[in-house]
């Protein structure tokens, strides 16, 4: 259970965005279709992390904290990681397909995408980069798809671009913390500079508050305007605030942020209480 790192679950979260911007989500069949999204990428998750975590078992190895992995370890052998990892995935594509075949052509999207990334696209730098940040807005998509709500140019620039700063900060991290013998464990960080990524996080997290700005000020009118423009300000601190904590070398994980983190739980506990006031009134 360790090996599929339930707590990087906590990503597909995203399923629940769409939904929740297009107010559906306290419906029935809001909460129900995403709830199935949910489960269908839990599953297709944990399976691609045990697919990738035995294809990276000898880079794990050298890594300070990746060595502690189950697979890395050897608490769990790459065959049984592998085999269940394949039931894993069928689970999780029959889960979706009880969301329509539309969810399931989302999660076969997905799936397809994640190993694409652990054979091949993880050694191309920059394209790694994108990857990842793909797979989250696959998740933000999926969500939509599973309840048929449109998805909004606003709400794809500003995913895309959310899950690019997370990656380029998860980099970052990841380039400070280098194994203690000096090798890298990513081969695409021997490529990157912490000048880089940082160059990529400002441009990714600029035009993020901009196009989030644009869609609170122009896409609302009345009461819903003043609560989504209130949103601004605790939007801006939790990018200002994860701009921090990357520079302090912990943003490798970022889902590790988000649970551990007061004022990011606040930032972000205030942002999500606004803009579903504002969403609720418009």
């Amino acid at each position: 259970m360790r090996a599929c790192r339930p707590r990087q679950w906590l990503k597909n979260a995203l399923v629940f965005a769409a939904p929740a911007a297009a107010g559906v989500l306290t419906t029935g069949p809001g909460l129900r279709g995403s709830l199935v999204a949910f489960a269908a990428f839990c599953l297709a998750a944990g399976g691609s992390y045990l697919f990738n975590d035995a294809a990276d078992v000898a880079a794990d190895r050298r890594h300070p904290r990746k060595r502690l992995r189950p697979i890395a370890a050897g608490i769990v052998s790459v065959r049984l990681a592998r085999a269940v990892g394949a039931a894993l995935l069928a689970a999780g594509l029959l889960a979706g397909l009880a969301g329509g075949w539309r969810l399931a052509a989302v999660v076969a999207a997905y799936l397809a995408l994640t190993f694409s990334y652990t054979f091949w696209l993880k050694h191309q730098p920059v394209v790694d980069l994108v990857a990842v940040a793909g797979c989250h807005v696959v998740r933000a998509y999926a969500g939509a798809v599973a309840v048929a709500v449109p998805v909004t140019s606003w709400f794809l620039v500003v995913v895309s671009l959310g899950s690019l700063l997370l990656v380029a900060g998860k980099r970052e991290a990841e380039l400070r913390a280098d194994p203690e013998d000096g090798r890298v464990a990513r081969v695409t960080l021997e490529t990157y500079t912490a000048s880089y990524l940082g160059h990529v996080r400002a441009m990714a997290s600029g035009a993020m508050i901009v196009t989030y700005c644009l869609w609170a000020l122009q896409e609302h009118t009345g009461p819903a305007r003043a609560f989504c423009a209130l949103s601004i300000v605790p939007f801006v601190l939790v990018v200002l605030r994860h701009a921090l904590l990357v520079d302090r070398g912990v943003g490798e994980e970022p889902e590790e942020l988000v649970l551990r983190d007061r004022p990011l739980q606040i930032f972000l506990g205030l942002m999500l209480v606004l803009v579903a006031c504002g969403i609720q009134l418009a």
